[in-house]
This record gives structure tokens, C-alpha cells and sequence, in this order.
């Protein structure tokens, strides 16, 4: 799934997208409301963790604000607030669940396993760039009409390039991005796997450049402005 957390405490936020990021969910942070909805205003989410204290909007503005604006994101609020009429407050506002801090991550992974069923199903979206395929629902890829067999974190990346095809992205970004929990990581292990990525592109047939190098910025798919 696609998921925007919008939380303003890292020391939950971090830790939590690293984990739904391990079960394969891409995840975007936003630390207030107001960065939340900019967020929601570009990208197509499936499901907004939503926590209800935030500066600037806080949740149940928000969520009122998505379900004004006819948004059909799956929405669950995370909050400290545990009593009755707080629970069918974020639930009038337009909250599809309810989940009450501190709580396991077991119960979080339930909870939107039991939401993604909401979703109809669709035919799945596969992401491409030339005779490169990614498929997120059965994390395969090919290249032409080969498989690729890529680490967790060589997959990671190219989902990454491959959401956001026009962008370049610094070694920063895609640290920030795929190793939020784990900032021991530099942006030379971001260079090594970016080499090693790209040596089972040309493997499979791709050219030497379908990760170009912006000298002094970051990298880029090929073919892109």
C-alpha cells in the first residue's frame, strides 16, 4: 500500500515507517498537518496514518478537510486518547479506524491488513521504465523478459527512482527515505548500492547509464529531464 504517516514525534515516526517499509508499504512522513496536506494534495494514498494531535492542522481537522474534499483514502487515526466520545469524535470526522497509543505493531499490521480489504480490487499497478518492470504487489522485477534478483534495499531504491521518475534524487533523500531507523548508514553505502544495482541492470540487458550520475547532485533514471 501506499501510505503517508503524518506523526511530528520521530521517535515513533522513524521506527514505524522502517517497519511498514519491511512489510513492503511505501511510506512518506509529513510532521504537521499542513506538510500532510501538501502531500495529500500530489500523491494517491491508500491509507493516511493519522495522528489526531499535530501542530499547524491537527487530525481531526484534517481528516474533515480530506473527507470535504471527497478524498477516498483509508484513514486511522493514531492517538494517546483512549475515552469514548474522543474515539467517535475522529470517527465522525471521517476516521475509517481507531488505534490508541502506545500500541504493538502486531495490532497496527492488523489493522490495515483488515482496512486493505476495503480497497476494491483493481488491476495491479505495475511501475516501468523502458523494458525495466517493477510489480509492488509480488515485489518482482524484470528487465525485458528477465527476472532480477535484487537485495531488500536494491529494490527499495529502485521503487523509489521508479515513483518518482522525474526527479533527481541525492544520496540524502534516498537515505532519508529507506534508512530512517538506521542513520549509522552514509551516503557511501547509498553509492554501493546504487553500483551494485546497476551492474544487475547491464546484466539483464540495460545500458551502462540507466542510473545516470547528476554530478554533484544525485542520481536519475535515464531518458528523464
Amino acid at each position: 500500500m501506499k501510505i503517508l504517516l503524518v506523526e511530528d514525534d520521530d521517535r515513533i515516526s522513524k521506527p514505524l515507517a522502517e517497519d511498514l517499509r519491511h512489510q513492503n508499504h511505501a511510506v512518506d512522513i509529513a510532521s504537521d498537518g499542513i506538510e500532510g496536506w501538501d502531500y495529500i494534495q500530489s500523491v494517491n494514498y491508500d491509507l493516511i496514518l493519522l495522528d489526531l494531535m499535530l501542530p499547524k492542522l491537527d487530525g481531526i481537522a484534517l481528516c474533515k478537510r480530506l473527507r470535504a474534499a471527497k478524498s477516498n483514502a483509508l484513514i486511522l487515526m493514531l492517538t494517546a486518547r483512549d475515552t469514548t466520545s474522543d474515539k467517535v469524535v475522529g470517527l465522525d470526522a471521517g476516521a475509517d479506524d481507531y488505534l490508541v497509543k502506545p500500541f504493538e505493531l502486531e495490532e497496527l499490521a492488523a489493522r490495515i491488513r483488515a482496512l486493505s480489504r476495503r480497497i476494491p480490487e483493481t488491476k495491479p499497478l505495475i511501475l516501468s521504465h523502458g523494458d525495466l518492470q517493477l510489480n509492488p504487489s509480488s515485489c518482482t522485477v524484470t528487465y525485458g523478459d528477465r527476472p532480477l534478483s535484487l537485495t531488500p534495499k536494491e529494490y527499495m531504491i529502485l521503487e523509489c527512482f521508479l515513483r518518482n521518475p522525474d526527479r533527481v534524487l541525492t544520496r540524502t533523500a534516498i537515505l532519508d527515505k529507506l534508512w530512517d531507523f538506521d542513520r549509522s548508514s552514509g551516503e557511501g553505502t547509498v553509492k554501493t548500492h546504487i553500483t551494485n544495482l546497476r551492474s544487475k541492470l547491464k546484466a539483464a540487458g540495460s545500458s551502462e547509464n540507466f542510473i545516470e550520475t547528476v554530478y554533484g547532485i544525485g542520481y536519475r533514471l535515464s531518458g528523464t529531464n
